[in-house]
């Protein structure tokens, strides 16, 4: 079987080296190179491989939006991110996307042809040495959500305008209600999301994106 193979990558060079490497044993067949996410896009009205090998960062369209547009257009491919990037967020938000691979540019051949094949056959490949921390934070933010459901809407409500820096006089104003009420609403958020101060669910707020739930 001859897995057919896009490369998308804003270096030649790297498109070269990756070619040479991934066709040596006759069983990859790259059928088109882009230099950047546009490139990329137009290639795959042309034609459509069986894998896009994606880097992150590339001129005019990054890889992330290209995975975005991807899924929306329901293009019919696997996606294996390719990047330097070893940082988690990254990771999390390719993932949110849908991919299908993600694998570090440090990594040997054997490895990348690993991450190929294991994609091609229906499954996922995920870089081994980022496993533990993307186990790590998808229990953090389990974690985080299991504390949002103990919220009552009132209480969601509260936490937003205080995240937002309005003082309990505000709040009360803006919900219509009294100030004593405002405080009871936020001792009972405090002891939900295991927080002490403003400031800690403000951050709460701002990191689990509630502050835009209205």
């Amino acid at each position: 079987m001859e897995v057919k193979i896009i490369i998308a990558d804003d270096h030649s060079m790297v498109r070269e080296g990756l070619k040479q490497l991934l066709e040596l044993e006759g069983d990859i067949k790259v059928i088109g190179e882009a230099s950047d996410g546009e490139d990329c896009l137009k290639l795959l009205q042309r034609v459509v491989p069986q894998i896009l090998l994606l880097d992150i960062d590339m001129p005019k369209i990054n890889g992330l939006d290209v995975l975005k547009k991807i899924k929306e257009k329901k293009i019919d491919l696997k996606v294996i991110i390719l990047t330097v990037h070893n940082e988690i967020e990254y990771l999390l938000k390719a993932v949110e996307i849908g991919i299908d691979g993600y694998i570090l540019k440090d990594s040997d051949s054997a490895q990348l042809r690993e991450a190929i094949f294991t994609v091609i056959s229906g499954e996922s490949y995920i870089q081994p040495s980022m496993i533990p921390m993307l186990e790590s934070k998808i229990v953090e933010r389990n974690t985080d959500q299991a504390k949002i459901d103990l919220l009552t809407k009132r209480e969601l409500e509260v936490l937003k305008l205080l995240s937002i820096g309005l003082y309990n006089k505000e709040i009360g104003e803006k919900l219509d209600i009294s100030e004593r009420t405002v405080k009871n609403h936020i001792s009972s958020i405090f002891r939900k999301i295991n927080v002490t101060d403003r400031t800690q669910a403000a951050v709460f707020s701002i990191k689990n994106n509630l502050i835009n739930i209205f």
